[in-house]
């Protein structure tokens, strides 16, 4: 069967699943299904010191290109691409590429990465369109060069700097603003840490995470959705699902602790998920977190989004670096504002954190064991403060993809 021919039957499939499994590929803001874009077969020719790497695609697709170094990579991202490939394909040596590997990146993005033999840069890069059944041929050709040539391109071409402009079917302008979910932590049935006082961890990070929305959708540049915007409870699976259904491009956890006995202890942390805890007090944290669904009388099993699949082994690493820059940067950022932890970045297997495909970080305001860390988290100038910081550290992290969309970035 040739690569088209194979294609236009994996297109007539998906058509009868979407149509009769009531599954939706992809939902439209008026929630209209969408045939999913099919890459049906990968060739790779290598010639006097050049390596076209072809993907045959059931239609045209934006790519976008970058090279990253220390493993030398050719990183590929496209619109999301559902993959039927042989299961081999990819592991063997073919040019300048030593082995590849694709799937889904993130909510609504596709990666494909290419592990090079050597430095070698994309000398051509265009779409084919036209071809039997409405296919189209992804072509990417790589060239060898020098160590010190593959570095200088790889600085100049970071991430979304190179485009190839294969115009979309016209249709509805969607908005393309970058989406992020604010999740405050625990609420309804399970108050969260307690203070002294009274007061709970629930309210607390609620009205904290009102305020980051409110501050986030003032500058238009966002769209911002919330776990939960009133005093109930929701599960853990049901948080990672709310970001996941969002097509989220960045999920935040609110938290604040409490430790018993230990007044003198306090400071805000940023935490990223991992399956082995950076310290004791993380590991005890995270336990306890992931205990939130008993503490509600629901069975904590998993969920049916934190079943490992294909795809997970995948994207899961890509999206931990996102996590991890994005926490990083965050912590730099409230820095100047905030009380830190004497270990302000942390690492645990917080269940909310498990998105596979949605960067994500849990931040603990402090801890309402310490008279202090409760006085500011309650102040509203130590809250406008840290709103203000963690807005900056977000336009930050978004700041590539924001530049590459330009107006499109921030539309109503």
């Amino acid at each position: 069967m040739t690569p088209f021919s194979r294609l236009l039957h994996l297109c007539l499939l998906a058509t009868l699943l979407v149509a009769g499994s009531g599954r939706a590929w992809a939902v439209g803001a008026e929630g209209k299904t969408e045939t999913p874009i099919i890459a049906a077969a990968v060739a790779v020719e290598a010639a006097e010191g050049r390596t076209r790497f072809k993907v045959t695609l059931s239609k045209a697709v934006v790519a976008q290109v970058h090279l990253m170094e220390a493993p030398d990579r050719v990183i590929v991202d496209l619109p999301e691409v559902a993959f039927h490939l042989p299961a081999d394909t990819g592991r063997k040596q073919e040019g300048l590429i030593a082995s590849y590997r694709y799937g889904l990146f993130a909510p609504g993005r596709s990666r494909v990465v290419m592990d090079l033999v050597q430095p070698a840069v994309v000398s051509a890069l265009h779409v084919e369109q036209g071809l039997p059944g409405g296919a189209a041929l992804l072509v990417i050709e790589l060239s060898r060069t020098d160590r010190n040539e593959f570095r200088r391109v790889a600085a100049e071409n970071a991430p979304g700097a190179r485009t190839e402009a294969v115009q979309a079917p016209p249709g509805e302008v969607k908005d393309a603003r970058p989406v992020i979910v604010i999740d405050p932590g625990h609420g309804g049935i399970d108050p969260g840490a307690a203070a002294v006082s009274g007061v709970s961890e629930k309210d607390l990070v609620l009205s904290f995470g009102q305020l980051l929305k409110k501050k986030l959708e003032a500058g238009g540049r966002y769209r911002v959705l919330m776990t939960r915007d009133e005093d109930v409870f929701v599960s853990l699976g049901d948080r990672v699902r709310a970001a996941r259904n969002a097509k989220a491009d960045l999920f935040i956890s609110i938290h604040a602790d409490s430790i018993s006995g230990a007044q003198e202890v306090r400071g805000l942390t940023v935490y990223t998920g991992s399956e082995r805890a950076s310290d004791a007090e993380s590991a005890r944290l995270a336990d306890r977190e992931n205990n939130a669904d008993a503490v509600a009388g629901i069975e904590s099993g998993q969920g049916a989004d934190e079943v490992l699949d294909i795809l997970q082994d995948l994207t899961l690493r890509e999206t931990r670096t996102f996590s991890h820059s994005f926490a990083n940067g965050l912590v730099g950022q409230l820095d100047t504002v905030a009380r830190l932890n004497k270990n302000p970045r942390r690492e645990a297997g917080f269940r909310v954190l498990r998105a596979h495909d949605v960067p994500s970080v849990l931040v603990e305001l402090g801890y309402l064991s310490s008279k202090q860390d409760l006085d500011l988290i309650m102040s509203d100038a130590w809250r406008g403060k840290m709103v203000s910081a963690m807005s900056a550290a977000i336009d930050r992290f978004f700041a590539t993809r924001l530049a590459r969309q330009g107006a499109a970035a921030v539309l109503p």
